[in-house]
């Protein structure tokens, strides 16, 4: 979590580092207008051999589906299903990302454990 007068754009490098150090897997980011300019690509570049893609809304006043932006929009309405999470009443953002963690792991063990169709 940041500071409101802290721009998310000035706390990447922080988070590339994190991110490059746990998941040296990662190939290519999906970040929104925010985090466009040669800025943010040359840090992209200094903190690993990975690409960023930048996701930009249309202009256009309807709803559009976006790529790749489906995806994180939609595991958040998943995330929204689960009472504690629905609002940020967490003191501490370990606790708020610790149940977000039981969310997914439930989630995953209920498709996990469903029934298949063939059987």
């Amino acid at each position: 979590m940041l500071p409101a007068d802290i721009q998310d754009r000035h706390a990447a490098i922080d988070l590339l580092k994190q991110t490059r150090s746990r998941f040296p897997f990662v190939e290519r980011i999906y970040a929104d207008g925010g985090y466009s300019g040669e800025k943010t690509a040359a840090l992209v570049r200094s903190t690993g051999c990975w690409k960023i893609e930048i996701v930009k809304r249309s202009d256009v006043h309807r709803f559009v589906v976006l790529p790749k932006r489906w995806i994180v929009e939609r595991t958040f309405a998943w995330i929204s299903r689960y009472r504690r999470l629905t609002r940020e009443f967490e003191r501490y953002a370990s606790t708020a990302v610790a149940f977000i963690h039981l969310a997914m792991i439930r989630l995953m063990l209920k498709r996990l454990t469903r029934p298949s169709a063939c059987s």
